[in-house]
């Protein structure tokens, strides 16, 4: 199955979890714990960026 068809099935699962799904589901711990290291590491400027367009084009291929 091609890279798009995958994202276009992904993303029409993603909007049915969110319009079904139980809003009190949890991220796990840990989550927070990246999410703040990334945010830290992106303040003081060595968090490696991409523009959305590199993104997509690194997903794509």
């Amino acid at each position: 199955m091609p890279v798009a068809e995958k994202l276009k099935l992904l993303e029409a699962l993603w909007d049915s979890l969110c319009a079904t799904s139980d809003r009190d589901i949890a991220s796990p711990p840990w989550h927070a714990e990246v999410l703040e290291a990334r945010l830290q590491r992106l303040a003081a400027g060595t968090e490696p960026t991409s523009s959305w367009r590199e993104a997509k084009d690194r997903i794509r291929t």
